[in-house]
């Protein structure tokens, strides 16, 4: 509730999700691909702000709690440093579970939304999800005003609300014309692709929180899109060395997030959902263990931690 409750959780929330759909609103003149683009970039747009939200939430889960004092009078009472690390990131996942649900819905409304050159903007689509939005925060501003509620989070639990009532009017109501008179359909894979992404995010999590026992939100943002770039080059700078018997790269292979395999974008276009959905699951286990491996990390690291 304390990470829902941060006012740039919300806007980054609000924005990636309408960026996403305004992808799907432009004429791109790709010669057939324009789905195909327009879901590449809405899972890009996931990402990122995923990763941007993964380390403003951890900062503000730990790295302001140490500095602030809370954390040392948390720590006063009969509650373990493990224990408190551990709920700090079932809270910080929880959160950017959230956050991938809203993204997650939206990248499904703009595959339903995209027009090829022969189509045109789907205005309807995109006027029920400006609605969806406008409703979602009055909603929060009409709680804030006469309850006295905290406007942030009830905006935040509204739009989740508005956004899952606005997709289905969408998917229901409304019809989007394709070339040779074909209707557009919801693109069903992008919700095991959007769970990949949920999954990288649990590991940028990881790290961020554990870059937060030591450090503030800037080094930590540093050290987490290092963290990113390497992972998303690890197959080229450390996976050919080590199939040819390097040691060091073997060891920095492993070390090193691989992006790679939570990125499937490429593979939304065979249509073969089964392959996704198993695919989900291995990666599941490769989350865990990185996940243990970086929490053991940040629990060595805060034990060592002065709060006083």
């Amino acid at each position: 509730m304390e990470l829902v409750r941060q006012p740039v959780f919300l806007l980054l929330t609000t924005a990636s999700a309408a960026f996403e759909i305004f992808l799907a609103t432009p004429y791109y003149f790709a010669f057939g691909d324009e789905p195909k683009l327009v879901k590449n970039s809405v899972l890009a747009v996931m990402l990122l702000s995923g990763l941007l939200g993964a380390v403003l939430s951890a900062s503000a889960a730990l790295a302001r709690e140490i500095r602030s004092g809370t954390a040392l009078a948390v720590l006063s009472k009969p509650v373990g440093r493990a224990q408190f690390l551990l709920a700090k990131y079932t809270g910080l996942v929880g959160a950017l579970t959230l956050m991938v649900y809203v993204n997650a819905v939206s990248a499904l409304i703009a595959s339903r939304m995209v027009f090829d050159a022969y189509g045109e903007t789907d205005l309807a689509s995109l006027g029920i999800f400006a609605a969806a939005v406008v409703v979602a925060y009055a909603a929060g501003g009409f709680s804030n005003f006469f309850l006295r509620r905290p406007f942030v989070s009830d905006a935040f639990f509204a739009l989740l609300v508005t956004l899952t009532v606005a997709a289905w009017l969408i998917f229901q109501f409304t019809r989007q014309r394709m070339s040779l008179g074909e209707m557009a359909s919801v693109d069903w894979n992008l919700v095991p692709a959007s769970l990949l992404i949920l999954f990288a995010l649990w590991v940028l999590a990881g790290l961020a929180l554990a870059c937060s026992t030591r450090l503030d939100t800037i080094p930590t943002l540093a050290i987490c899109s290092a963290f990113f770039l390497l992972g998303i080059m690890s197959d080229y700078l450390f996976g050919r060395p080590a199939s040819q018997g390097a040691w060091w790269a073997s060891i920095l292979y492993s070390v090193t997030p691989n992006w790679q395999l939570f990125w499937v974008a490429d593979a939304l276009e065979t249509g073969r959902s089964t392959f996704h959905w198993n695919y989900v699951g291995k990666a599941l286990a490769y989350v865990a263990a990185y996940v243990g491996a970086a929490l053991c990390v940040a629990v060595a690291l805060f034990d060592e931690r002065e709060l006083s």
